[in-house]
């Protein structure tokens, strides 16, 4: 058992590689060996964590960012707001002012540099932070507002909720976009999942530039092994990348996958796996 704080984060080049199943099911592991586990999913776009680890939740947080709001019985239509905006959210027009708050990222200049003081701050909801508890797990997850863009506050939201000691497991969103480098920002650990396919491989490679542009260490666990050639294994051995563990090609995971349940709860053998993953993560974050 750790009493320090670990951060693991689960990313993935493509979607549906299986970063959610060896999340949820690592976490799952870690929990039974008697380790205090936060699952937070900051897949927040897509959150899936629940199907599988079934939590009950107790909170629900909105999540909010500030957005210029214009008096115009004060604004003399300088365009001064519109220049510092490096987003082009704020813009005059005819003497009036125009604000696109999609556009915004919530900076404050043009607040501060109106001379009137004719632009104040008002908060936009644009998701919510769901907390609760699943299998003796602390869960979180994030889910952005249908309409909304703004991915990376809310990702922030979720992880406000990484607890001062124990295991952080992060379900980061697919690729390398914001919002994949928003989650994995900070992490003690990256574990990137993959598939010995060509799409696997090629979206891997740009997730492992990721990793190191960050200077994050980083392992990589191979899903569904056994249905590719050797491309993959070549490139980590070429590129002297650890493979942490292989979760083979296997129906039964699948099916467990479709109702619902952890690989974990249900296939002795995958327990194993899980339970071999997860001793080689602690010694890579020393727990």
């Amino acid at each position: 058992m750790t009493s320090k704080r670990s951060t693991i984060c689960i990313a993935g080049g493509k979607g549906g590689t299986g970063k959610t199943t060896v999340a949820a099911n690592l976490a799952a592991t870690l929990a039974q060996q008697g380790n205090p586990v936060t699952y937070l999913d900051c897949d927040v776009e897509e959150p899936n964590g629940h199907l599988f680890l079934h939590p009950t939740l107790n909170r629900r947080d909105r999540v909010t960012v500030p957005i210029p709001q214009v008096d115009s019985d004060r604004c003399a239509g300088c365009g001064q707001c519109a220049e510092i905006c490096q987003f082009n959210a704020i813009t005059v027009l005819n003497g009036s002012v125009l604000v696109f708050p999609e556009l915004c990222h919530s900076c404050g200049g043009c607040s501060l540099i109106c001379p009137n003081g004719a632009i104040a701050e008002v908060p936009q909801e644009i998701g919510t932070v769901e907390t609760g508890t699943a299998q003796g797990i602390n869960f979180v997850q994030g889910l952005l507002d249908i309409g909304q863009v703004k991915t990376p506050p809310v990702i922030n939201a979720v992880k406000e909720h990484i607890p001062p000691s124990g295991i952080a497991i992060l379900d980061a969103p697919p690729g390398t976009s914001c919002p994949v480098v928003e989650t994995v920002r900070d992490a003690d650990y990256l574990v990137l999942v993959t598939e010995p396919t060509p799409f696997g491989l090629h979206d891997l490679k740009l997730v492992v530039d990721m990793a190191r542009v960050l200077e994050i260490p980083f392992g990589i666990v191979v899903n569904r092994s056994g249905i590719g050639d050797r491309a993959l294994y070549t490139y980590c051995e070429a590129e002297k990348i650890e493979i942490l563990g292989e979760i083979p090609d296997d129906r039964q995971v699948a099916v467990a996958y479709s109702r619902g349940q952890l690989a974990v709860d249900v296939l002795p053998e995958r327990r194993s796996q899980f339970a071999r993953i997860a001793e080689t993560l602690s010694q890579k974050v020393s727990l």
